[in-house]
């Protein structure tokens, strides 16, 4: 059994205060009766989450916590303490952030981004707001384009710290944002470079032509909304591209180019026109 994450458990028996689950090992935890699903019955097989309840015992749980074990998410403080801070996690017993996992004083009422692990010291489920000690620096085992989950931890001047597939940190530059961006947001993005200091570099486009065909038909598209003319060229504004199609210049050169060569456009000093 798996403290902090989901498990998949079998109904052993059901009683007064609830049911209780067992692995293949037949380790035993109990569900209680207000989170049982309608309808289940011994035999059967359900997805839980376990974490330890206000008196420090295992408890499952089919309720969705917001964080998950080896994982960063943006949490709320619900009350500070002499010993640290609690954050709401989405469950009865809040997560506990010592004072020296913050790193800042947290104060209630505010949004921290946060990991969490098991203290090896108590067993318990601790959180961090000390994340950079938390991702992993050295072993990269990423690929170019390679898709990713993408947490948007921080904005900079070169663009938005990100956190990729709950285990590394990267950078997303400003150029390479086209849409509106949250911090606290997970979106899809690729791996645009792992640097020779492994450093990464990401993108929320796939590089090279890979990306193009979307790109390409959602200029058609628009062409077909325009009565067949767009007034943006190769020597249009980067920044009027952006705005208006939601890609770079870049990106929007390729797709031009794309739909040029299979003669589905033809491209004028004022503008493109479709064929």
């Amino acid at each position: 059994m798996i403290l902090g994450d989901y498990n998949e458990l079998d109904i052993a028996r059901i009683t007064s205060v609830g049911a209780f689950l067992t692995d293949e090992e037949e380790n035993e935890v109990l569900l209680p009766s207000k989170w049982i699903p309608e309808g289940a019955n011994v035999g059967d097989s359900l997805k839980v989450f376990l974490y330890l309840d206000s008196e420090e015992r295992l408890i499952a749980t089919t309720l969705t916590p917001l964080i998950r074990l080896h994982h960063f998410a943006f949490l709320k403080v619900k009350d500070t303490s002499s010993v640290g801070a609690f954050l709401d996690w989405g469950l009865e017993k809040d997560l506990f952030v010592p004072f020296i996992e913050q790193k800042e004083r947290m104060q209630a009422g505010k949004k921290y981004l946060v990991y969490l692990y098991k203290d090896e010291m108590t067993d318990r489920l601790t959180a961090s707001s000390r994340v950079m000690s938390y991702v992993e620096k050295e072993d990269i085992e990423l690929s170019q384009n390679q898709e990713v989950s993408l947490l948007i931890a921080r904005e900079s001047e070169l663009g938005f710290s990100v956190i990729i597939n709950h285990k590394y940190s990267g950078l997303l530059y400003h150029n390479e944002v086209h849409r509106a961006l949250v911090i606290g947001d997970t979106v899809t993005g690729y791996v645009k470079t792992v640097r020779e200091d492994n450093k990464i570099d990401v993108t929320l486009q796939k590089q090279g032509y890979s990306h193009v065909e979307p790109n390409a038909h959602a200029i058609l598209s628009l062409l077909r909304k325009s009565d067949g003319f767009l007034n943006l060229h190769d020597k249009s504004d980067p920044d009027e591209i952006s705005i208006r199609l939601k890609m770079s210049k870049k990106t929007f050169k390729k797709a031009i180019g794309l739909l040029y060569r299979e003669k589905m456009i033809r491209i004028e000093s004022d503008g493109i026109y479709m064929i």
